[in-house]
């Protein structure tokens, strides 16, 4: 990273002056704008920063950090204790998943920093406009609306989401939805938005809670009021001999993580995916916005 960036409420004294550090991501909007702002916080506290964002899906930058390729990702707790420590059972409630992802993944040589309150998981949207009619607030009362009257309740997924244990299958069997198999239509995680807000195909689609399109598309959505998804906090996964090496680190992110929550994310994301400005640009104008940064 080649960005003239000073401290500002962090950094101060530069303490990772003399260091050299790579960050990494994942490829989508969310992840690129967190793996940035590690990257310039870093860069503001002295360090040199080689930029390995944008990797291709979730193993990529997991391995990185696991072999030392890469010394620092955001990742998402629900991730790491589902796809990469194949547990079967989410924990219930995003510290005690925060920690038992902690705990499992000192053996593998990742070390966890306290998690933020950006918690990027399923849910259920409606148009604001659609749910004029229906009052719908949770997914107990989509699942009320399923039984009484099924022809109500056309539903849009991805195709794995229609599959997944973690997925429409457990949702249905936790709510005692009654949905028929007619009106679940499956398509890309990108149409969905459009088809929930724009036509009368889907009265309810499968959305990420974090997601910039939900304010922008005007979409409500269901609260998981028996908390059936895992919780996917967003938390700093660091190469274990990295952070031996920098404990300072925990301190230069910690307050990142602290401000991080799902409405901030909502507002980056759609800078992203909705006005269609850059990632890095995004992550560093919010960090100078809040002092956490500043302009060299």
């Amino acid at each position: 990273m080649a960005d003239d960036v000073l401290p500002g409420s962090v950094g101060r004294g530069q303490p990772l002056k003399g260091a050299s550090l790579t960050v990494t991501s994942k490829n989508f909007s969310e992840n690129l704008v967190l793996g940035h702002m590690i990257g310039l916080i870093f860069k503001a506290a002295g360090a040199e920063v080689l930029d390995r964002t944008n990797l291709p899906g979730s193993l990529s930058g997991r391995e990185a950090i696991i072999q030392g390729d890469a010394d620092a990702i955001y990742e998402y707790t629900g991730t790491a204790w589902i796809t990469y420590l194949g547990k079967q059972t989410p924990v219930p409630g995003e510290r005690e998943q925060w920690e038992a992802v902690r705990d499992a993944d000192v053996r593998n040589g990742v070390s966890w920093l306290p998690p933020s309150a950006l918690d990027n998981t399923y849910t259920l949207a409606i148009s604001e406009r659609n749910n004029a009619r229906y009052g719908l607030r949770t997914l107990s009362d989509v699942a009320e609306l399923s039984r009484r009257d099924p022809s109500a309740v056309t539903l849009c997924v991805e195709n794995e989401f229609a599959s997944r244990e973690d997925g429409l299958p457990g949702m249905e069997r936790a709510y005692g939805m009654d949905i028929p198999a007619a009106g679940i239509r499956k398509m890309d995680a990108g149409i969905i938005y459009t088809q929930v807000a724009e036509s009368g195909s889907c009265l309810l689609g499968e959305v990420y809670t974090t997601d910039g399109r939900i304010k922008a598309m005007d979409l409500d959505t269901m609260e998981d009021d028996r908390h059936f998804f895992p919780h996917y906090n967003a938390a700093p996964a660091l190469h274990s001999a990295t952070y031996a090496k920098y404990p300072v680190i925990a301190d230069l992110l910690g307050p990142l993580s602290a401000r991080l929550n799902t409405a901030v994310a909502r507002e980056l994301n759609a800078r992203v995916d909705v006005d269609g400005e850059d990632p890095h640009q995004v992550a560093k104008e919010w960090l100078v916005e809040e002092g956490f940064i500043s302009e060299g």
